[in-house]
């Protein structure tokens, strides 16, 4: 593929086989977006072919698309069956030409048959026969509620329009679904019940994904574009990560030699260019140097913001109090009678489904929303917000370096430019409009407006749209040195993961505490969840067993349960583990002096010396013996997934 002359990629071939399930990888601007688009023939290549076989059928969903759809939610995701209805009128044709004819052995005659039994199977899979139910089932997974089935397309945003057309291309069932930032617009609970349907899925997925444990959780292969060619792991994102840093050592290490042979062979060629007798040896060099294909180091993208928080000011112990907070429109109520009360250096995440309050909370507490009842900050509080919206409240017209100088005091004024160097702003990129900076551009300005004051309570919303992986991960490094109280809005767990040491669920128009991180919170929600599902089939078998999709979900359930608990087992075994390194370390370095105690005149090897020693042999036995332990509990919870 060429673009203003250049090569976007060069000569490459893979094979996308049924049920594989790959993620596409490669930094900003390596051609994901347009692999996409060539495979479902919005763009076409320069050169070679995309080879479809036929009757496979594909699902593109791009990362965004004007919807401008007139009609209601339910009948805009029913328009998926277009293709259903073709199919119906197709085989209605077929049905009849096979009874006008007689010609009954004749090859025309077989293929008319061919045809009618492969359009029937594809109506079959499509599910013609409860269409609408199936339509309401995918898009109350996807965060809609049964009274939003109604309303019409233009009452939502465009990140719920973009659900829907998310909910099209899943109820057309094609053969292949390519997802462009299938996650960009959903919340945990969507974001979960898509990884559910993934995963049962009958036909092949190729998705490009920020989020590394939604990808983790579905690919078991990783293609990755890299300067115009592709590699292919057949290993989910996180192992794909290890092998590619071992791949580019090896490039590098045959980079350096090659160098180094280059070099030898041109001073050879130097040396005796002029020299009779060295002629042929020479022009065999010069040849060996034009046939030299060059290798090429794929450089890793460690372009990052990097930052971390200033000390957060000392405050009272308590540094946010609710009392009886609540807030509505109209009839419409977003948050009742909420009681909170956030000690000093308490890391909180607020989820749930979009549009049950986390924002409209996080704007209470921040003194930009009007509410009812009482917001008590502590003592010598002070908050800095990051708002879902943060990027739509710079001044378009001030250029970045202006967007921090003008509001930035003291001996900050003195180092804007090399915070706008941490945030990857550097040279010209100072003197840029605001209004010509991409979202993420946009998002590490704001980020970086937000490190001119320091702050002992962050209220952050979202904070990770329009960021890559890298930033990510050093956005959530700063937060976990950060000393002073966190409350942050997130969908992604990964972000999450580690960060939180308390969870509260938003359901409208309440709000419900969780200890723990977002996986302790995601494993005691499986488990009710996985109670109120068993108790519902014992109530009404005869609808569990008329719709198998339930049990499916039973089935889903069990395996994030014993998921859940092999993780919990690994990071004890990991734990002890350690633990007995470290302790065989110190128990080598006694039998070392053991041994050899003329070698150490300077320790005392006496009674207590060797009581010491002893306690710490019993004590490696002990956790030896936990680790075997351990090992057998993981395999009694591998076998449950038999």
């Amino acid at each position: 593929m060429h673009f203003t002359g250049e090569d976007l990629f060069t000569d490459i071939s893979f094979l996308i086989r049924e049920k594989d399930r790959i993620g596409l990888v490669g930094k900003n601007g390596a051609g994901k977006t347009t692999l996409l688009k060539l495979i479902c023939g919005l763009e076409q290549p320069s050169k070679g072919d995309v080879i479809i076989p036929q009757g496979v059928t594909i699902g593109y969903l791009p990362q965004e698309k004007n919807v401008n759809s007139t009609k209601t939610v339910l009948d805009e995701a029913l328009s998926a069956f277009d293709e259903y209805h073709q199919l119906e009128r197709d085989s209605e044709r077929l049905q009849q030409e096979l009874t006008d004819r007689t010609d009954y052995e004749s090859p025309q005659y077989e293929k008319l048959i061919v045809n009618l039994n492969n359009l029937n199977d594809r109506l079959a899979l499509l599910g013609g026969n409860s269409i609408e139910g199936e339509a309401e089932r995918i898009l109350v997974g996807l965060g809609f509620d049964h009274d939003d089935m109604l309303r019409p397309m233009r009452e939502f945003s465009n990140g719920w329009q973009m659900r829907v057309e998310l909910a099209k291309i899943l109820l057309k069932k094609p053969n292949l679904l390519l997802l462009d930032e299938p996650t960009n617009h959903l919340d945990i609970e969507s974001i979960q019940w898509l990884e559910g349907f993934l995963k049962a899925y009958y036909g092949a997925i190729l998705m490009v994904s920020h989020d590394r444990a939604f990808l983790d959780n579905i690919t078991i292969r990783t293609v990755e574009i890299s300067n115009g060619k592709i590699y292919d792991y057949k290993v989910p994102y996180s192992d794909y990560v290890g092998l590619r840093e071992e791949r580019v050592d090896m490039q590098r290490s045959a980079y350096e030699n090659q160098q180094r042979e280059i070099k030898n062979i041109e001073a050879f060629i130097e040396r005796f260019r002029y020299k009779a007798t060295k002629a042929k040896q020479v022009q065999s060099r010069v040849k060996m140097l034009e046939k030299m294909d060059e290798i090429v180091v794929d450089d890793i993208d460690s372009t990052a913001i990097h930052f971390k928080f200033p000390p957060a000011p000392h405050s009272g112990k308590v540094t946010l109090e609710l009392n009886h907070v609540g807030k509505s429109y109209g009839d419409l109520v977003i948050l009742k009678d909420i009681n909170l009360l956030i000690p000093r250096g308490e890391k909180i995440a607020f989820v749930g489904r979009n549009g049950e309050g986390k924002s409209t909370l996080s704007k209470i507490i921040c003194g930009v929303l009007d509410h009812e009842g009482e917001v008590k900050l502590g003592h010598e509080v002070k908050i800095g917000y990051y708002a879902q919206n943060q990027q739509d409240m710079l001044d378009m017209n001030k250029t970045v370096f202006e967007t921090l100088d003008d509001v930035a005091v003291g001996e900050m004024r003195l180092k804007v430019k090399a915070l706008l160097g941490s945030f990857l702003f550097r040279g010209d990129d100072i003197d840029k409009k605001v209004k010509v900076l991409s979202g993420g551009e946009k998002a590490r300005l704001s980020l970086a407006k937000m490190l001119l004051f320091p702050t002992n309570l962050l209220v952050l919303d979202e904070p990770t749209n329009h960021l890559d992986m890298l930033s990510k991960d050093i956005l959530k490094n700063a937060l976990i040195q950060y000393d002073g109280t966190l409350i942050i809005v997130s969908h992604d767990r990964d972000f999450l993961q580690g960060l939180t040491n308390k969870v509260y669920e938003f359901r409208k128009p309440n709000i419900k505490e969780y200890v723990g991180d977002i996986y302790d919170f995601l494993e005691q929600k499986n488990l009710t969840h996985l109670k109120e599902l068993e108790i519902a089939a014992k109530q009404q078998p005869q609808k569990v067993a008329a719709e198998p999709v339930s049990q499916n979900k039973i089935n889903y359930e069990r395996k994030k349960q014993i998921d859940a608990k092999l993780r919990k087992v690994d990071k004890e075994i990991q734990r002890l583990e350690e633990t007995i390194g470290k302790l065989e370390t110190e128990l080598a370095e006694l039998d070392t002096i053991m041994a050899t105690p003329d070698q150490h005149p300077d320790i005392k090897i006496d009674n207590d010396w060797y009581w010491a020693y002893g306690q710490k042999k019993e004590q490696l036995q002990n956790l030896m013996d936990d680790w075997g332990e351990k090992q057998i509990e993981r395999e009694e919870i591998m076998s449950e997934y038999v």
